[in-house]
């Protein structure tokens, strides 16, 4: 029987749950070690809590199933009544319930946005629209009276280690994670976290005027592209190709310049708008009759399971037009692929590693 997957919530659930514990204890006098979070769609979370001084708690996020550098970090928010003391260059975020007023601070580990093109304008704390609506309902629900203005200093212990292993130094969010989350929980084995990372990195190029968009898939086509491109023109698109050039629609860039390794990019050639072995593997079939049409060599008989192998079994002297062949067909279906999209760049440029082959054509 198949594991069963689990689900957990995000940073910004955790961030509110705090938030929401230090307010009970200033307002209400009450501490808990629970607290309950309405999230976005209306679900209930119910989020376990610490305090760690006078208005000060911590949370541990919670593991789930998926692919989350987040995971088992520990959140935390003090609140004072004046500006914090000591904290990074920023502006605080604003958030106001009638005529009370609530300053968020992102503190150690919490980073800070210095480029535009992220939904948070430069020079304030990196928590996302969502989150700061979910602290602001949440507060506002209290069986109190809000008063005054506080100020709520957020921070992630370790934050900037983490950091390290997400996008953020390249899209400028630097000094500590962002505080995400658009339904307040985390789906098991999910792509949407790695996807929204994506569209922000095209979102940051865009914001930056940058002519030539990198996409690159795998670790040998990042280093290739390093060569002539710098960090913010590149996005690592892992394997979603399609919908990765969804994500571009709404942005425009001269030139689009796709690079990977030719098992990719026959997965390409093939129509695979994924590249993740669970979606299927390469249609050696559909090769053997690629070889016999361009190069007259039949392969019926032979049963292959790597392109490595097709290439070994292949007479040196048609490597090169059999992998230019390749090379042109990915190029045509990522051309179709932006037609059905509706998008349009001025150029098109794929490279084949690695024998380093190219192919591009000019809308």
């Amino acid at each position: 029987m198949a594991k069963k997957l689990h689900s957990g919530f995000t940073t910004g659930t955790h961030a509110t749950a705090v938030l929401v514990g230090a307010f009970c204890e200033r307002f209400m006098g009450e501490v808990f070690d629970v607290v309950e979070v309405t999230l976005p769609k209306g679900v209930k979370a119910k989020i376990e809590i610490q305090r760690d001084g006078k208005n000060h708690f911590s949370t541990i996020k919670g593991d789930n199933d998926d692919i989350d550098v987040t995971k088992g970090a520990k959140i935390s928010c003090v609140l004072y009544s004046h500006m914090p003391h000591d904290v990074k260059k920023q502006t605080p975020t604003l958030i106001k319930i009638d005529n009370f007023k609530l300053y968020v601070w992102a503190g150690d580990g919490v980073g800070v946005v210095t480029k535009a093109g992220l939904k948070i304008e430069p020079n304030y704390p990196a928590i996302n629209p969502t989150p700061l609506k979910m602290m602001q309902e949440n507060i506002k629900a209290l069986d109190t009276k809000l008063f005054g203005e506080v100020h709520a200093l957020f921070g992630v212990e370790n934050g900037r280690e983490i950091a390290k292993n997400t996008a953020n130094a390249k899209v400028g969010v630097l000094g500590g994670i962002s505080i995400l989350g658009t339904r307040g929980i985390v789906k098991p084995v999910s792509s949407s976290a790695y996807i929204d990372s994506i569209e922000v990195e095209i979102a940051v190029a865009a914001a930056q005027n940058k002519a030539i968009l990198v996409l690159t898939l795998g670790n040998s086509a990042v280093d290739e592209a390093k060569e002539s491109y710098d960090d913010v023109s590149i996005v690592e698109i892992g394997n979603f190709i399609y919908d990765t050039l969804a994500r571009m629609k709404k942005h425009r860039f001269k030139k689009l310049l796709f690079i990977t390794s030719v098992a990719k990019m026959t997965k390409v050639a093939q129509g695979f708008k994924n590249t993740h072995n669970r979606y299927g593997t390469i249609d050696f079939d559909e090769i053997k009759c690629w070889i016999k049409d361009e190069f007259g060599v039949d392969f019926k008989e032979d049963e292959f399971v790597t392109l490595k192998g097709v290439l070994q079994t292949l007479d040196d002297k048609y490597h090169k037009e059999f992998i230019t062949n390749i090379t042109n067909k990915a190029l045509l279906r990522i051309q179709k692929w932006m037609v059905e999209l509706d998008m349009k760049v001025d150029e098109i440029e794929v490279l084949t590693l690695p024998r380093k082959i190219k192919q591009g054509l000019r809308w």
